[in-house]
């Protein structure tokens, strides 16, 4: 695996990740979609359904078969994935069913740090680094919300365009140079996140599969992030097999001595 696909992987899920194993956690089947039926909810009243049915956590404790793909080149990984809401992403990537990791990264609102075993360096950026890979609008909370199935919420907004087809709902809009779409399931998760910034080139489609429990919410089974940033493609697949909410987590991240400073 190149460094390239490390970097670019680990930016992106950033952030960010299929066997056959099924995740242990009780599978939720949406409702088939109904009849269209006009709806008197009111736009505000919609969202704050959409809205509380977010997954609400302090810390969350996953991991996940990934396969990684940069423009057709394709590395199976396991990835383990630790959040702190709004503070904290952690990612690790193994090879060899998880018995050597070759990459590690520690994703704050304010710097994004990654090792690179392979290669034995390291980065240290700022999270506008980002940037060369995505819209200056994507943050860290953009970021927790696609690995965790939520709505991003800057767009979860009156000023948003909200539609309803056969029961359920799709939101759009556009912020800036951002063209934003997203559609729910008739469990008010969300089932693709499309964002497009045809100025820069840019392009992020995030697919969810099935939902499952995960303490009194819902978390996706699996999960498919495809990129485009000019002419480089990103595509991940991820199965998560192991998911816990409310645990004690911790973020180690030691640079070894004789790692170098990777521009």
């Amino acid at each position: 695996m190149k460094r390239s696909i490390l970097n670019s992987v680990l930016i992106l899920t950033a952030v960010a990740f299929f066997s056959a194993c099924k995740p242990k956690k009780e599978i939720v089947v949406a409702p088939p979609k109904q009849p269209e039926t006009k709806v008197d909810n009111t736009k505000a009243e919609t969202l704050t359904l959409l809205n509380s049915k977010q997954l609400k956590f302090n810390t969350l404790s996953a991991k996940a078969k990934a396969t990684l793909d940069l423009d057709g080149k394709s590395n199976d990984v396991t990835m383990n994935l630790r959040i702190k809401d709004k503070e904290t992403i952690w990612v690790s990537i193994t090879a060899l069913g998880g018995m050597a990791e070759v990459a590690r990264a520690l994703i704050t609102p304010d710097s994004i740090k990654i090792i690179n075993r392979l290669s034995s360096t390291y980065l240290n950026k700022p999270f506008s680094y980002i940037y060369k890979f995505t819209n200056k609008q994507v943050n860290f909370n953009t970021l927790q919300s696609i690995l965790t199935g939520n709505a991003i919420d800057c767009f979860m907004t009156e000023k948003s365009d909200l539609k309803q087809n056969a029961g359920v709902w799709t939101l759009s809009g556009t912020k800036e140079d951002l063209d934003y779409r997203l559609l729910f399931n008739t469990l008010f998760k969300v089932t693709e996140t499309n964002l497009n910034d045809a100025k820069n080139g840019q392009a992020l489609k995030v697919t969810y599969g099935e939902y499952q429990k995960l303490n009194d919410s819902l978390f996706p089974s699996t999960l498919e992030i495809n990129t485009l940033s000019k002419a480089k493609k990103i595509n991940i697949s991820m199965q998560f097999t192991k998911i816990d909410g409310n645990v004690p987590v911790d973020f180690p991240f030691t640079v070894p001595k004789r790692f170098t400073l990777a521009n």
